[in-house]
């Protein structure tokens, strides 16, 4: 089964893409982390010594499998991975390409957000700890016998509060 686009309407009055058709990624339906595991045991696979490194190819193989067949693929209590596409648009739905106005397919994650493990971005930055790599290139290049003139404070440092658009 393919991967299945349903074309929408651009209805937001302020876009720029108003009135424009896009494609997206519709599921049949969320796969189980249990029912991932039996569509597995069912490829009647013979695992080497490797046991570990068998199973998580098999894993992969298979969830990209279920992924394009257009399910959405629940690992646990990690999270959920499902596809995306990017399109652009066309003037009205009978003018949307597949084979055109498709750009890209993506794999996305949804993290757990159960008591379990919460895999939320709030619960994530809870748990990390950051450094601004600026501090981390001035501590390795600061000279340890003279001070750097120029180490005040640096009001515009990114604080780590979210994504930023730099690599």
């Amino acid at each position: 089964m393919p991967v299945l686009i349903k074309v929408t309407q651009n209805k937001i009055k302020d876009s720029k893409a108003f009135g424009k058709w896009f494609g997206h990624v519709t599921n049949t339906k969320t796969m189980t982390y249990q029912e991932l595991c039996k569509h597995m045991s069912e490829h009647n696979s013979v695992y080497g010594e490797d046991v570990c490194l068998g199973v998580a190819n098999k894993l992969q193989n298979c969830m990209l499998e279920q992924l394009l067949e257009g399910k959405k693929v629940q690992f646990g209590e990690l999270g959920t991975f499902y596809l995306s596409v990017k399109s652009t648009g066309a003037d009205n739905e009978k003018d949307f390409n597949l084979g055109i106005n498709i750009n890209g397919l993506f794999l996305c994650f949804a993290p757990s957000r159960t008591d379990v493990n919460n895999l939320s971005s709030k619960m994530l930055k809870k748990k990390a700890t950051f450094m601004n790599v600026k501090d981390l290139i001035e501590t390795k290049t600061k000279p340890s016998t003279s001070p750097d003139p120029d180490s005040g404070s640096d009001s515009g440092a990114d604080s780590g509060d979210g994504p930023t658009n730099e690599p």
